[in-house]
């Protein structure tokens, strides 16, 4: 067996596609753009990267990006200051402050002070109450990227044995959230799990966040079993001054042969996370303007 390859970067490009069709409509009826700001504190490389490739794509559906490039000593109540302008401000539908802050700024405080309704990175603790409960609220972009793949994979998610591999607040707990939501049997793992390799042989489903190169072994597989890594890391490179290649939290070759299908890394669930934050601040849009939209097509 070989398993299928999905393609997140040519899903997330067809969901991104749709989402500027739907940004179009809502201009015209509400006479503005959706708006999405994102704030970067300090001059970390990867965030930096990540803002940038935000931005372009926020431009790129028709929305208005604001961006906030604040100096790396710039201090917690500063910071603040500019997100309650942020709240307050009716251009702007969504709110993302690019993590991780300086060791100085409390990130909790900061997205405990996000408007929920703006959240659109899904992190204050409303919406993870609202998700635990079963109520409407933002969902963390790379689980929903996540859980879109696998509903356009396999369909109704109804009785499998899904095991998800971390507990972050990030990524592995509302994807298990989110999981329960779709009626699957969840187990959360993670790297103190004992007998992992056990826990894993069983599921239909495995997604691995982990944050750990290769951990899941393709032995650990159920024989056609959807995987959904989304793990990325950077190995050690073989010379010196060139990069390491990119690899995910499972032992990708291996898995080819005995997954039913497996997302990659790279190309598998990353362009979903910025593709969902989109999604999110043209719902949060059309929420806060009382502009219908076509669920249907989101």
């Amino acid at each position: 067996m070989t398993a299928e390859i999905i393609d997140g970067k040519g899903f997330a490009l067809g969901l991104r596609e749709r989402i500027a069709a739907q940004v179009a409509h809502f201009h015209e009826a509400a006479g503005r753009p959706p708006g999405l700001a994102v704030v970067l504190v300090g001059e970390d490389p990867a965030s930096a990267v990540y803002v940038r490739n935000k931005h372009r794509a926020t431009i790129a559906a028709g929305m208005g990006s604001f961006e906030h490039k604040l100096p790396a000593d710039t201090s917690q109540d500063d910071l603040l200051a500019l997100i309650d302008t942020l709240n307050a401000d009716d251009r702007v539908d969504g709110i993302l402050v690019q993590l991780p802050l300086p060791d100085h700024i409390d990130e909790r405080v900061v997205t405990t002070r996000i408007d929920p309704d703006k959240d659109v990175d899904g992190f204050h603790p409303v919406n993870a109450g609202r998700l635990a409960t079963g109520l409407y609220g933002f969902v963390p972009c790379t689980p929903y990227g996540c859980l879109m793949l696998l509903k356009d994979q396999l369909g109704d998610l109804t009785g499998l044995d899904a095991v998800v591999i971390g507990r972050s607040n990030i990524v592995g707990k509302p994807m298990a959230q989110l999981l329960l939501k779709e009626s699957c049997t969840v187990t959360v793992a993670h790297s103190k799990t004992r007998d992992l390799s056990s826990v894993v042989k069983r599921a239909d489903i495995v997604v691995a966040a982990v944050g750990m190169a290769e951990l899941v072994k393709g032995d650990w597989i159920k024989p056609g079993a959807t995987v959904i890594d989304v793990g990325i890391n950077r190995e050690a490179p073989a010379i010196e001054g060139s990069n390491g290649r990119l690899v995910g939290d499972v032992d990708f070759a291996g898995a080819m042969q005995v997954a039913g299908a497996i997302t990659p890394v790279p190309g598998g669930v990353g362009p979903m996370t910025i593709a969902c934050l989109l999604r999110n601040t043209l719902i949060s849009a059309h929420r806060r303007a009382k502009v219908p939209y076509d669920k249907d097509a989101l």
